[in-house]
């Protein structure tokens, strides 16, 4: 009897064990999530250092710049007055709801999943910063 009750007792620390195993991390979770959820940033912004500007602004080197401040592009001014800059708040603020954030900006499309936004962010980090 005692064997049963050790053995009941440690089945739900092994399974625990396995599946830990199994999990993938949040580091592997988070680039493909990230790139999934930038997938309709796409058809606005790009990316990559010297990136051209499209419907939006390139982001590259986003994490720490001025709101309003990528050379080229014409900002509505309501984006060029609101005195942001860019970190991981202020992005989270911004994407759940731009025109919230700053109204009178030209950017329509938030994302209202704060788990989308925080792999967005995260991917952002990542791939602007290159």
């Amino acid at each position: 009897m005692r064997q049963l009750i050790g053995l009941a007792a440690a089945v739900p620390a092994l399974v625990a064990g396995i599946v830990a195993v199994q999990a993938p991390s949040t580091a592997q979770i988070a680039p493909a999530a990230g790139a999934q959820a930038f997938a309709a940033c796409r058809a606005c912004h790009t990316l990559n250092k010297g990136g051209r500007n499209g419907v939006g602004p390139n982001l590259n080197g986003v994490i720490g710049r001025q709101a309003g401040s990528v050379a080229g592009f014409n900002y509505s001014p309501a984006m060029k007055a609101s005195g942001l800059k860019w970190d991981d708040k202020t992005l989270n603020e911004f994407i759940a709801a731009p025109m919230k954030k700053v109204p009178g900006t030209r950017m329509p499309i938030g994302v209202a999943d704060p788990a989308k936004r925080a792999a967005l962010i995260a991917y952002l980090k990542a791939e602007t910063s290159k």
